[in-house]
């Protein structure tokens, strides 16, 4: 799995067959989830259970899958340099809609704890950023996650 892993993520893209390109996107969203529920320097257990949930909806994945995908996920936060390399493959491979589905995502996890930290609002402002997304989508993304409830 860790030579699958650097492949994706150092490797020539070109070279990626579809699977691996579909993982590459799935662990660069995943990251980014990763990363706002540790905005905080906490990750609470309504977060990681709103991560869980996410991804398993989000990708039609098996829990037990979801949970693999995770682990792999956070590795690859804690290895990384910065959230340029993850937003760079969401930004190559989903189209706004659904840049605008993970950013909706992202807010869901900040959330989830019942409470917005600055930091967490710092990140969610980056990623739109890095994401290319204005700052109305941004207030957009976080009022729909806000009126689900």
């Amino acid at each position: 799995m860790i030579t699958l892993i650097r492949k994706i993520f150092q490797g020539d893209r070109q070279q990626l067959s579809p699977a691996e390109a579909d993982l590459q996107k799935r662990i660069a969203a995943c990251v980014l989830l990763l990363e706002a529920a540790h905005a905080d320097d906490d990750c609470s257990p309504a977060e990681r259970a709103r991560i869980v949930a996410t991804v398993t909806a989000r990708f039609a994945l098996s829990p037990a899958y979801a949970a693999e995908l995770l682990e792999v996920a956070n590795q690859e936060r804690r290895n990384g340099v910065d959230l340029w390399q993850f937003t760079n493959t969401v930004n190559q491979h989903f189209s706004k809609q659904e840049k605008m589905a993970l950013l909706e995502d992202v807010w869901g996890i900040i959330f989830a704890d019942g409470h917005l930290e600055r930091h967490e609002d710092h990140l969610v402002h980056k990623l739109a950023n890095l994401l290319r997304l204005t700052h109305p989508e941004l207030i957009e993304a976080k009022l729909t996650v806000k009126a689900r409830g």
